[in-house]
């Protein structure tokens, strides 16, 4: 073994020796002397690594150059990939013994991560910040930014745009709806959203008659590849596209805006310690600066909802948010995600395809 890795082995070992830094400690203390022990011990294990489905540009190298001058005894590192990849990856050094992650970050993989094991509870006086709703009561994840979604709309194509789910059924918008197909955030989060909150007899009723709308189910390229071909005016409304990628657009001169519906469905991607995290100290130093203001503030900046009520949106963005607009809000957590999603494709399936 390397002489800089045994000796910082023996150095772990002797604070936990001297009950400084053992794992669980770490990961549920609210003592007094919290942030003093987890420096200590980050200081020991000198590393942390996130996978993390975030935009390495915009949030991912920023949070990284602030976490790493903040604790500049900690090499942070990070591995960008989408949720699937995420829990794979994840899986496989589960499977194999060899965890390399500390910390996961991602849309709609908190619950799987927990109920296949990837996951262990943790604490922090950090989600005491967090409304109820956006935190796991068994502590096993805490949401780091929220999602809205709503209608895409061509400002030409569409001067009048619906205004309910239930102008969606205006005969005049037969053949001119699109929704984005083999995502768990597209067609199964729609149709999930209204299920919980109309109930099934309802709901049903509904996409029965939403079927002869004869909707575009579209399945190419990214969650923004179908805004951009509302802009380009291939399609006059997308539905349940991220409610704030048209604002962007909009902002630059596009043609586009966006809508919210009453319910209006929201996520969250969720912030999860790796069960077996070589790193637990530096873990949760971590995951309390992503949910402190100065990590929300950099996820705002990158064009994100922050988590936390007390941290701002960017104001260009801030008209979708459901208090805002209007309208309620549908939080729909990873556990409805996970419970309700296989049920919703199936109506998909039966109706949509």
């Amino acid at each position: 073994m390397p002489n800089a890795i045994a000796t910082r082995l023996a150095l772990v070992a002797a604070l936990c020796l001297a009950g400084g830094v053992h794992a669980q400690d770490a990961l549920t203390s609210r003592a007094p002397d919290r942030q003093a022990k987890l420096e200590a011990g980050a200081r020991a294990e000198g590393e942390v690594v996130i996978y993390s489905s975030m935009i390495v540009n915009q949030a991912l190298r920023p949070l990284t150059t602030a976490f790493m001058a903040k604790y500049p005894f900690v090499k942070m590192t990070y591995w960008r990939g989408d949720t699937e990849q995420i829990i794979a990856k994840v899986g496989a050094e589960t499977r194999g013994g060899n965890v390399v992650v500390d910390v996961i970050e991602g849309t709609g993989g908190g619950e799987r991560a927990a109920d296949a094991g990837f996951a262990q509870p943790y604490d922090t006086p950090a989600l005491d910040a967090l409304p109820a709703r956006y935190r796991d009561p068994g502590h096993n994840w805490a949401a780091t930014r929220l999602s809205y979604f709503g209608m895409a709309f061509n400002t030409r194509l569409a001067p009048e745009p619906p205004k309910s789910y239930e102008d969606l059924l205006d005969p005049k918008w037969a053949g001119k709806l699109a929704w984005r197909i083999e995502s768990a955030s597209g067609t199964p989060l729609f149709i999930t959203n209204l299920r919980l909150a109309w109930g099934e007899a309802r709901a049903a009723a509904y996409f029965e008659k939403l079927a002869g709308q004869k909707v575009v189910n579209f399945g190419a390229g990214s969650a923004r590849t179908l805004v951009d071909r509302v802009i380009a005016g291939e399609y006059p409304i997308a539905l349940n596209i991220f409610a704030h990628h048209p604002l962007i657009s909009k902002a630059k001169g596009a043609p586009v805006d966006s809508r919210v519906f009453d319910p209006t469905p929201a996520t969250a991607a969720t912030l999860l310690v790796a069960k077996g995290a070589r790193h637990p100290n530096a873990a949760m130093l971590l995951v309390d600066f992503i949910l402190s203001p100065e990590g929300q503030a950099i996820l705002s900046a990158a064009e994100y909802f922050p988590s936390r009520p007390d941290v701002a949106p960017m104001e260009k963005l801030a008209s979708v948010i459901p208090s805002r607009a209007g309208v309620a809000e549908n939080f729909i957590g990873p556990e409805a995600l996970k419970d309700n999603t296989d049920a919703s494709e199936a109506i998909f399936q039966k109706l949509f395809r």
